[in-house]
């Protein structure tokens, strides 16, 4: 059986005319696609397997396109003959969202650099719907080649049957029927002229350099304007807060009136109906992934999803009369089943610790017997510098020492592909406990830093109980 790091090895080889380091899994969230990293001595390089061949295409033929109207999307470096396999350019690890989670304090913390990168990222918008979506070849666009009232029914079914009938929300079938088909033919109205890039939030917009570049837009189609920018604005775990939303919709409009007219007016009276289904659709695959495939961790962002809802139906942001769909919600939002993610009993415990090897390696006190422990002396130390001896690997002059040693970003990223496969196995395996410490020598800065990356990073990716300790900071 030809395996899917051979294949990967095979088109590497082809490409860069030499041999692939060592190729590490990425553990996916909400895709069947498969990334592979791999080192080399060339360019930073993806390999991705993807069996839907349809899909595939669509994802390559609007790169190309938005890459010859210089948008930042990822470079296709090769493509095999099967159109499963191919190359890409690797933006790193850094999401839109994990950014959010590292520098915010709490959900109604939004610091002047997240609003400044998201101003760029809304910047970015009108330049795929508008100027990039005129000349696209929609006969690629997969399943639909534009966002019509098929594709809309798709979304509130997929609501209703993984969402609502799997966490037995009760319902009249017929009228919730015929609020549906209201709203789709409200919605239909707005028009769907324009490139609607269908999965536009945070975990599908990558940080390079504080610069965004985007991913996943395979699933593009002809929409209506409003979509993505609801998409984007009302991500449920991202957490926007309402004042902000307003305020990065305002600049929005701003950049699409350089575009094309805009009647805010009208454009607003949509704009609602459209965060509306969006909102439904993202709790449909929240129930498929969460309920159906017993992925917990998606479970998390329904609450996030449910306090959206609650803002629009207290509100009244809706020009229609939707009986039974407003009968739905209200019952979502007063359940509080829905409010507070509650975790499983058997859980997994991830504890991460740093430490210094002069007081040695800390005790295993969950009896597991297992984990890693990870030695930063090898890294470049700021503690050796008298400026950075008073203060710790958590404060942001260490950090920013650290982020731009490539030798640190190198040993944590190997880090994280280890931990990422013990903790997926972990979880479906049922175990509960994990141990990670990193050490260096007096535990203060690099130890310190990389137990907060690896913190940080699993945050975004898995439904774990995170307990994090630095062992010398306190002393």
């Amino acid at each position: 059986m030809i395996t899917d790091q051979h294949k990967i090895r095979e088109l590497f080889r082809w490409w860069a005319q030499t041999e692939a380091g060592e190729i590490t899994f990425l553990p996916a969230s909400g895709s069947y696609r498969k990334y592979y990293r791999i080192q080399t001595d060339l360019k930073p390089v993806i390999g991705v397997i993807n069996e839907d061949i349809k899909e595939n295409e669509a994802f390559l033929s609007f790169t190309n396109h938005f890459l010859s109207q210089e948008l930042r999307v990822p470079e296709i470096f090769a493509v095999d003959g099967s159109r499963q396999v191919f190359l890409l350019t690797d933006l790193g690890d850094e999401t839109l969202f994990s950014f959010l989670s590292g520098i915010r304090s709490s959900a109604d913390d939004f610091p002047q650099a997240a609003m400044d990168i998201y101003r760029k990222v809304i910047g970015c918008l009108p330049r795929f719907q508008v100027t990039a979506g005129k000349d696209l070849d929609y006969t690629k666009c997969y399943p639909r080649k534009v966002f019509d009232g098929q594709s809309m029914m798709w979304d509130l079914n997929y609501f209703k049957y993984y969402f609502l009938k799997l966490s037995r929300v009760p319902f009249d079938e017929q009228k919730l029927e015929d609020d549906f088909n209201q709203l789709v033919r409200f919605l239909l109205s707005a028009g769907n002229d324009h490139f609607m890039y269908r999965d536009f939030q945070s975990r599908n917009i990558m940080l390079v350099n504080n610069d965004p570049w985007f991913i996943d837009y395979q699933g593009g189609r002809k929409g209506p304007l409003q979509y993505d920018i609801a998409s984007l604005l009302y991500d449920a775990k991202a957490s926007v807060p309402e004042p902000v939303r307003q305020e990065l919709l305002g600049y929005y409009l701003d950049v699409l009136s350089e575009y094309v007219p805009v009647e805010r007016k009208t454009f607003h009276q949509y704009y609602y109906g459209f965060v509306l289904i969006r909102i439904l659709q993202a709790l449909g695959a929240y129930g498929f992934r969460g309920y159906y495939e017993n992925k917990p961790h998606f479970l998390q962002s329904i609450p996030y999803a449910t306090g959206n809802l609650e803002y629009l139906l207290k509100n009244k942001l809706f020009p229609l009369q939707l009986p039974m769909l407003y009968q739905v919600l209200e019952g979502i939002v007063g359940n509080p089943e829905f409010r507070h993610y509650q975790a499983p009993e058997n859980q997994l415990k991830v504890t991460i610790t740093s430490f210094s090897y002069r007081s040695g390696i800390p005790e295993d006190k969950t009896g597991n017997g297992g984990g890693f422990v990870f030695d930063c002396r090898a890294l470049p130390n700021p503690g050796r510098f008298e400026e950075y001896k008073q203060v710790t690997g958590k404060d942001h002059k260490v950090m920013e020492f650290l982020k731009k040693e490539h030798e640190v970003d190198e040993f944590l990223n190997h880090a994280f592909s280890l931990v990422d496969q013990s903790v997926k196995r972990y979880i479906e395996r049922g175990f509960i406990n994990l141990e990670v410490s990193f050490g260096c020598t007096g535990g203060q800065h690099r130890s310190v830093y990389c137990a907060e990356e690896l913190a940080r990073h699993l945050k975004t990716k898995f439904a774990i109980d995170i307990q994090l300790m630095h062992t010398e900071i306190r002393k």
